[in-house]
């Protein structure tokens, strides 16, 4: 059941990062093509920079958990993998532990940042939408990647054996 919805929220999270590039990309694209070929036009299109940055912000936080879960974010495997099998499962705890507790506070933090912005009623200045879409991608970000610092600490994931393995899923 949890490898079900594990794999549900890969998916999904791939599918999002996908869309969420391909868009960024394209209104870049026709952002550019509208600045060469009808500047008159570019005011028109303003929003789309803008819109941008929105998009890149919710690529990169919804990322942090697959890049982990891959086995993708900077390590030193070579030191890693020289230490006893004993030291490795107590040095992957470590990590993951850590690695949930950092979480877990940067969560709350960007929690409490964006409840703050809906509070002050801050918008975008082209989109003329709440700048909490642009924040609330910190604490979702960080939720993904705890949950994965999690299923490591309770072994139903194990990133170390995976990288040791060269296999990827």
């Amino acid at each position: 059941m949890l490898r079900t919805a594990m794999t549900v929220l890969r998916t999904f999270e791939r599918n999002i990062i996908g869309l969420l590039l391909v868009a960024m990309s394209a209104g870049y694209v026709v952002n550019v093509l509208v600045r060469v070929f009808a500047p008159s036009q570019s005011l028109h299109f303003a929003w789309m920079e803008e819109a941008a940055l929105f998009m890149l912000a919710w690529l990169v936080f919804l990322g942090l958990g697959l890049t982990l879960e891959k086995g993708r974010h900077i390590a030193m495997t070579a030191l890693y993998r020289r230490m006893p099998a004993g030291v490795q499962r107590v040095v992957a705890f470590v990590i993951n532990a850590v690695g949930l507790a950092f979480c877990a506070y940067l969560t709350k933090v960007g929690y409490d940042f964006a409840r703050f912005i809906v509070n002050s009623g801050q918008t975008s200045p082209t989109l003329d939408v709440s700048m909490v879409w642009l924040y609330a991608a910190l604490p979702v970000g960080f939720v993904l990647l705890g949950l994965r610092y999690l299923l490591e600490l309770v072994g139903v994931e194990n990133r170390f054996a995976l990288a040791d393995r060269g296999q990827d899923h």
